[in-house]
């Protein structure tokens, strides 16, 4: 998706890979994993820095639990990489067995395709972070400055609207 919007994409596994990158997608999964794997490779202090420093950052289901500020139902050793004034709720619209396709409106885009899989949802927002879109009410996409958050999977819809607006962001058009 990022290809076609225009990207070039590399991976990141160590610090250093995070030399000359202009963005970052924290990709869904399993949250306290990616916790742990940040940590296991020395990566949650270098890339913390590096999205308070303005690297453009979107994250996606578990990759919205790791930007927000604060986590309800976390577990005991759960670390984020923080940056957006939300409150996220993990696995808040069930479990796997509950997942989820929903249209979704989001703000300046229009209706996109979600796929839910043991989402997570933002149950509130503070000041600074913008609140793009909702189901039943909850909280499914905010964007904070350079930081872009859904709590569905867009890569799996073939949708390419949110990546764009991804790439838009990392140009500065957005």
């Amino acid at each position: 998706m990022l290809t076609e919007a225009g990207a070039d994409v590399v991976p990141v596994r160590r610090p250093d890979d995070l030399h000359g990158i202009d963005g970052i997608v924290l990709p869904g999964g399993e949250s306290t994993t990616i916790g742990k794997l940040l940590v296991i490779f020395e990566l949650l202090e270098p890339l913390r820095k590096a999205l308070e420093g303005g690297l453009p950052a979107y994250g996606s289901c578990a990759g919205m639990i790791l930007l927000a500020d604060r986590v309800l139902d976390g577990t005991a050793d759960q670390v984020t990489l923080g940056g957006i004034d939300i409150t996220v709720r993990r696995n808040a619209f069930g479990r796997q067995v509950d997942s989820f396709e929903a249209a979704v409106e989001v703000a300046g885009l229009g209706i996109v395709d979600g796929v839910f899989i043991r989402a997570p949802w933002a149950e509130a927002a503070g000041p600074s972070a913008t609140v793009l879109a909702r189901v039943d009410g909850k909280i499914v996409v905010v964007r904070q400055g350079a930081l872009l958050a859904t709590s569905f999977h867009p890569e799996l819809t073939g949708d390419p609207r949110i990546h764009e607006y991804f790439v838009a962001m990392i140009r500065g058009l957005t």
